[in-house]
C-alpha cells in the first residue's frame, strides 16, 4: 500500500522540526533550547509541536526509532533455519550505513554524548529495541532459539554496535563502520550448539 499525502506531509513537517531542533542544540545546546525556541524557529506554536513530537529528547531519536523499526522487521524476516548470529550480521550490516552514515547522525551521537538527560533517554530505548530484537530472534519460522540464547545475542551485537559507534564518533565520521561492524562479529566467538543445562 503507498503511503497517503498526509502521512507524507507529516513525515516531511516531523524532518524539518528536527533539523531546526538540532541546529539550535549544536547552537545553544540541548538544555539551553526550550520547545518554545524551536517551534518559533520553525514557524509554529509550541501546540502545533506538541502535534508531531511529545517531548524535545523525542525529537534527537526520530530517525533511531524509525531504523530501529525496519532492524526488528528485516530481523523476522530473515530464512528460516539461518543461525541467529547470522542473521544479526547481515540485517545489521544492511543497516549500518543508514545508523550511522550522515553527518546529522554524527551530530545526534555526539549531542547525546555530551547530555545526561539523552544518555538515559538512550540507553532506555536500547533496553526497547533488544527486547524487541530478542523477541524477533525467537519469533522467526523454523528458529529453535530459547529467550535466553535469544537476549545473550542481541546483547552482544548491541555492544558490537556501540564500539562502531564509538570508534565513528572518535574518527570524526572517517572510519569504515562496515569493517568495523564485520571485525567486531568475528572477534566475538558464538557456539550455537551449547544448549541450556
Amino acid at each position: 500500500m503507498t503511503e497517503g499525502l498526509r502521512e507524507r506531509t507529516r513525515r516531511a513537517v516531523r524532518a524539518e522540526l528536527a533539523e531546526v531542533a538540532m541546529g539550535l542544540f549544536a547552537r545553544k545546546g540541548f538544555d539551553e533550547t526550550t520547545v518554545e525556541e524551536i517551534a518559533g524557529a520553525a514557524g509554529m506554536t509550541k501546540r502545533s509541536f506538541f502535534r508531531y513530537f511529545p517531548t524535545k529528547e523525542d525529537v534527537v531519536f526520530d530517525g533511531v526509532d524509525l531504523t530501529g523499526e525496519k532492524v526488528v522487521a528485516d530481523i523476522a524476516a530473515r530464512p528460516v533455519g539461518e543461525d541467529a548470529w547470522e542473521s544479526l550480521h547481515r540485517v545489521l550490516r544492511a543497516w549500518q550505513g543508514e545508523i550511522h552514515a550522515s553527518e546529522r547522525i554524527l551530530a545526534t551521537l555526539r549531542l547525546i554524548e555530551a547530555t545526561p538527560a539523552l544518555v538515559g533517554r538512550l540507553h532506555h530505548r536500547r533496553t526497547e529495541w533488544r527486547r524487541r530484537v530478542s523477541e524477533a530472534l525467537q519469533n522467526r519460522p523454523g528458529a529453535d532459539i530459547d529467550a535466553y540464547t535469544a537476549d545473550l545475542l542481541t546483547n552482544a551485537a548491541t555492544a558490537v554496535l556501540d564500539a562502531v559507534s564509538g570508534e565513528w564518533v572518535r574518527s570524526g565520521g572517517k572510519a569504515d563502520r562496515a569493517a568495523l561492524l564485520d571485525r567486531g562479529f568475528g572477534q566475538i566467538d558464538v557456539n550455537p550448539h551449547v544448549r541450556q543445562v
